[in-house]
């Protein structure tokens, strides 16, 4: 029987009235290319979920739209019944298209069945946690989020929904929301070299609400600068590790969800978030954006 850690980098955070472990997991990775279709190794699929609960991870991110439905149905198998620690984060607001494209699905009808699909493919009666993604494959975009809002808070109201969350959106759009319902998290593109949520990352400390990135080390193109990987050649450490401990250096709301279809990838990358950047190390970084 494998032994849960007690302990991850970073530690914890209040994400509602949820504590999760900074250090979470990204279930996108484990559809097909492009999160199309089945993965190559489902067994393998199956193995690193189970072991991401066994190492203390207790923030799994995750979406319907993965596969689609692919995701979702392997968490299902994996790790249900879930345990009571465990935070299981969806996000609606798109489905998906033959070519596997991402067309937007945002209307009151879209949402509702959306949600519905989520409760059915992860097998449970309320989602822990939905997130509201805006924008397009590009980034955020301009545009009212109220009428999704408040389709979402009806939901939660109904009892389908605990807890509520964005991605991909404008500050703008953040501060619309919040008019609408409270909300726990936002999920954005941010890393080393894309730091244009730095202000946002700070506003949402202060408040208490999560700051989510996504594609911490770049993007579908992996980041490659000087900087990276001078300051992993130094720190004996891989330029992913670097990237991840750099963003919960930077901020203490922030919480990762690195995605892996392997469980040796999954602790290598928990090993090697450990590690502590100097002062020297996070300036060295901090040029890569400068």
């Amino acid at each position: 029987m494998t032994t849960a850690r007690t302990t991850l980098p970073g530690g914890t955070w209040n994400l509602g009235d949820r504590t999760v472990t900074r250090f979470g997991y990204g279930a996108m990775q484990l559809a097909g290319p492009g999160a199309m279709g089945p993965p190559a190794d489902r067994d393998g699929a199956i193995a690193v979920l189970r072991d991401a609960l066994a190492q203390g991870i207790t923030h799994i991110d995750t979406s319907d739209a993965y596969g689609p439905r692919v995701t979702n149905e392997l968490i299902r198998e994996a790790l249900r019944p879930y345990p009571g620690s465990a935070v299981i984060a969806t996000k609606v607001g798109a489905n998906r298209d033959a070519e596997g494209g991402w067309p937007t699905a945002r209307t009151p009808d879209d949402l509702r069945q959306q949600v519905h699909a989520n409760l059915d493919s992860l097998g449970v009666e309320r989602l822990d946690l939905v997130t509201m993604r805006m924008g397009d494959a590009t980034g955020p975009r301009p545009g009212s989020i109220t009428e999704a809002m408040e389709t979402l808070a009806d939901l939660k109201q109904e009892g389908l929904i605990a807890q509520l969350g964005l991605s991909n959106v404008t500050a703008e759009q953040v501060a619309e929301a919040r008019a609408v319902a409270p909300i726990v998290c936002v999920q954005n593109m941010y890393n080393l070299a894309n730091r244009w949520d730095d202000r946002l990352i700070d506003d949402l400390a202060a408040d208490g609400i999560a700051y989510v990135p996504f594609f911490p080390l770049g993007g579908f193109a992996p980041l490659q600068a000087e900087a990276l990987t001078s300051v992993a050649t130094r720190r004996e450490a891989t330029p992913m590790a670097v990237a991840l401990a750099w963003l919960l250096q930077r901020s203490e709301n922030i919480l990762l969800i690195p995605g892996t279809s392997k469980v040796a990838h999954l602790r290598e990358n928990i090993a090697g978030t450990a590690l502590t950047l100097t002062d020297q190390d996070i300036a060295e970084l901090d040029s890569i954006h400068s």
